[in-house]
């Protein structure tokens, strides 16, 4: 899939993008090039270091730049086949806090991204996205959605390039930096435990299922797709009694632009959605095709009406063992 392509990750030195190097190390070892493309030097000579000394080092690069940076990324693009768009301000407190600088990066940055994708006659852009872009009601939520529409709506001007923009959509992932479950093992040897609700629930997706949802928007990616997990879910509380059985547990209240369910699908974006055996498709509303015909041409299955695919709704939960299980998996 990958013989004699470039590829370049934005954020590449973040959880996503070490997993993602590794498995393509790994299992692609046709791949002629992967840059990682971030703002932070520290993370590159970590990166750096991790790599220097392995057989796959000269298979690397590093660029430093910013994506609010246009002209540097059209200088990292060049003669670049495929883009992992992953460069994000993720955490929702600080977002609702800093409205003006995630909209800077995750809006538009996002469109400089398409842009330069198009302007380098880049063949493929896959931009990361979270569950908190359905039917948002924080900031950070506000921005994916609206860089979700970015991407997608690449397809409408990319004029005559033969330029493939798709988006992954997923939920928590699992022991990633910044993410709870870090905090919480630190705490774990602690007589009490801070939680926000009794009742909060999240998706949840191991970052080699992350990995391997990507490399399915690739293979699979027609244009203006939006790819969603069939994933587990789990309760807050048995996170913390998964890491912490002892501690007593303490309820704070939610934080700002927190919701107690995520969801990954919508009631409304589900009339435009596809199923398969592990995944969901969402289609482009603006594509000349019906559901039907994509389903004609590409497999899968309409979904059931007054569909919505909500983390407190799953049918799959994790329970407290399971959680034990793999919580040290991708403990970064």
């Amino acid at each position: 899939m990958f013989q004699n392509k470039t590829i370049l990750i934005t954020g590449g030195t973040g959880s996503f993008g070490k997993k993602f190097i590794s498995v393509v190390l790994k299992k692609y070892k046709n791949v002629k090039k992967i840059i990682v493309f971030s703002r932070d030097e520290l993370k590159q000579f970590d990166m750096i270091q991790h790599y220097i000394n392995t057989p796959n080092f000269n298979k690397l690069r590093f660029f430093l730049g910013d994506i609010r940076d246009k002209s540097r990324l059209n200088m990292a693009f060049k003669d670049v086949d495929i883009v992992i768009h992953a460069a994000a301000f993720k955490q929702v407190p600080s977002s609702e806090y800093n409205p003006l600088e995630t909209i800077k990066t995750n809006v538009f940055g996002t469109q400089n991204v398409v842009e330069s994708c198009i302007d380098n006659k880049v063949e493929q852009l896959i931009s990361l996205s979270t569950d908190k872009a359905s039917s948002p009601i924080n900031l950070y939520g506000a921005t994916k959605l609206l860089a979700d529409k970015l991407t997608v709506g690449a397809q409408n001007f990319k004029g005559k390039e033969k330029f493939i923009s798709c988006v992954v959509r997923y939920g928590n992932v699992m022991a990633s930096r910044g993410s709870i479950i870090p905090i919480l093992f630190k705490k774990r040897n602690e007589k009490n435990i801070d939680l926000t609700h009794d009742k909060m629930t999240r998706f949840n997706i191991s970052l080699l299922e992350a990995v391997n949802l990507v490399l399915l928007a690739i293979k699979d990616g027609r244009g203006g797709e939006i790819f969603v997990p069939k994933l587990s879910s789990y309760r807050l509380v048995d996170l913390a009694r998964a890491i912490a059985p002892k501690a007593k547990l303490r309820f704070n209240g939610i934080r700002p632009g927190e919701k107690i369910h995520e969801e990954m699908i919508s009631y409304s974006e589900s009339l435009n959605t596809v199923e398969y055996t592990n995944h969901y498709i969402m289609l482009p509303s603006f594509r000349d095709y019906s559901i039907d015909t994509y389903i004609k041409k590409n497999g899968g299955k309409k979904i059931k009406k007054q569909f919505s695919y909500t983390s407190d709704a799953n049918q799959k939960f994790l329970t407290i063992k399971q959680l034990k299980k793999i919580i040290y998996q991708d403990l970064d």
